[in-house]
């Protein structure tokens, strides 16, 4: 951790070489001699918190309800070592060598045969392979946003997406959603109030499908609407849609892609649908945004990796992905149906959202309850979540927490509930004797406080 404050040092330290010499710190502390010389994009730079959690919700002995890992157990192990194995034998100085910045053709147009699933219709050179989604979506922020620009994005919002906006400076307004997604009637009156206002506003960013945290899915009838409103007022939309595939009845919805290919970049991730590991994603994007990314992506990371993008497109090939997909999302479903069964037998004072597909269901807590100052009792029950106030820009989200699905058994849902309602409970009695906003002591003694509306 940085301190704010500290003594200035002039010293130089022998490993910093020569350039030490000619490029002293402005001011600096004992622990951190270059403190005055980063750029004022750091400062909005801050860990997130479901990486924070990551020490502690990782022990065996604790319940994580809190990442949104991807559940591997029912990935063909054996035959997708075998056909790992084959590809190194036969194009392993390939694999193994550097790429085209934009991605392997093939792998690109095996994209857009995913893709159509979704009723996107797009060519091989409208897409970018990038190093997992997230690098996309920052490649995107980087080229749209200078300092000060307005990215609209739903309330709540994606963490990482967040995390990327904070770091280029954007001034980011949330949107509300409801149970069929983004609210059209508010995304209007924000984007006339804003222009009124004189603030430039590039970019609406919105996860549709099984949204993270929120686990809501943009309705059908919404997405023409919300698209009019964007392209009225001039805004480029980011679609952001890793769990498009992973929905537990019926077929997919349309992409927002699908209905508009100049206003809308898509963002694809083979992360919830193959291996996170491999970290390979991509972008699709009109022809002009689109070369602005692969140069971008080129200054960046050279190329994506070959060796990850030809073990995909092998998968791809040779394996039904489609029938692994279709076995992700019963497994899914039947760990989302645990935790909505478990919130109903052991939280019924609480609210939550019931996801139609994806890893995540969005829980409000009892009236007077804080989830951020509940999660370290929570931690010592052996149960970890995600405080709400991880995925909004200005400090909401305090009364909600986000509980994930994808990774524990059923079994381990259902307990990790059970432990949950435990700390509720026990929060909610300090609640009734102390009031609002009670809280603890070193000695973990609750006071009163004042009180939270």
């Amino acid at each position: 951790m940085t301190p704010e404050h500290g003594e200035p040092t002039g010293r130089v330290t022998p490993a910093l070489g020569r350039a030490a010499h000619t490029a002293q710190p402005v001011t600096g502390t004992r622990l951190d001699p270059w403190i005055g010389a980063y750029a004022d994009r750091t400062h909005g730079m801050r860990a997130s918190e479901i990486r924070a959690l990551f020490a502690v919700a990782n022990r065996p002995e604790v319940v994580s309800l809190a990442g949104g890992m991807p559940n591997l157990d029912g990935l063909p192990m054996e035959a997708i070592a075998e056909s790992t194995y084959q590809l190194l034998l036969k194009r392993g100085t390939t694999a193994l060598q550097y790429g085209s910045g934009q991605g392997d053709e093939t792998l690109r147009e095996q994209i857009v045969e995913v893709m159509r699933l979704q009723g996107i219709q797009a060519h091989p050179d409208d897409v970018v392979v990038t190093t997992g989604s997230q690098q996309a979506l920052d490649l995107v922020v980087r080229l749209f946003i200078d300092p000060g620009d307005v990215i609209v994005a739903e309330a709540p919002s994606y963490v990482g997406a967040l995390g990327v906006f904070r770091a280029y400076q954007a001034d980011v307004v949330h949107v509300p959603l409801d149970e069929h997604g983004l609210v059209p009637e508010a995304l209007e009156e924000t984007l006339t109030r804003l222009a009124a206002e004189g603030r430039a506003v590039k970019l609406l960013y919105t996860v549709p499908n099984f949204h993270n945290p929120a686990g809501v899915t943009l309705s059908q009838e919404r997405r023409p609407r919300v698209l009019e409103i964007a392209r009225r007022h001039g805004v480029l939309v980011l679609e952001d849609d890793p769990y498009g595939l992973l929905g537990f009845d019926g077929d997919p919805l349309p992409a927002m892609r699908s209905m508009d290919d100049v206003g809308v970049v898509y963002l694809g991730s083979f992360s919830k649908t193959f291996a996170p590991g491999y970290r390979v994603g991509w972008a699709v994007a009109p022809h002009y945004i689109r070369e602005k990314l692969v140069l971008a992506s080129e200054s960046s990371i050279l190329c994506p990796s070959n060796a990850s993008q030809l073990a995909i497109s092998t998968y791809l090939a040779h394996h039904d992905w489609r029938h692994q997909i279709k076995l992700y999302r019963e497994m899914y479903r039947a760990r989302r149906d645990a935790m909505v069964g478990a919130l109903e037998e052991h939280i019924p004072e609480a609210t939550w959202t019931v996801p139609e597909g994806g890893f995540y269901t969005w829980v409000r807590l009892p009236h007077g309850l804080d989830a951020q100052a509940m999660l370290p009792r929570a931690i010592t029950a052996l149960v970890a979540y995600v405080s709400g106030t991880a995925f909004y820009a200005d400090g909401q989200g305090s009364d909600h927490m986000r509980l994930s699905f994808c990774y524990p058994t059923p079994e381990r849902i259902r307990e990790g509930v059970r432990r949950l309602a435990g700390v509720v409970q026990e929060e909610t009695e300090l609640v009734r004797i102390f009031g609002t906003g009670g809280h603890r002591d070193e000695d973990g003694v609750t006071s009163a406080g004042p009180e939270i509306h």
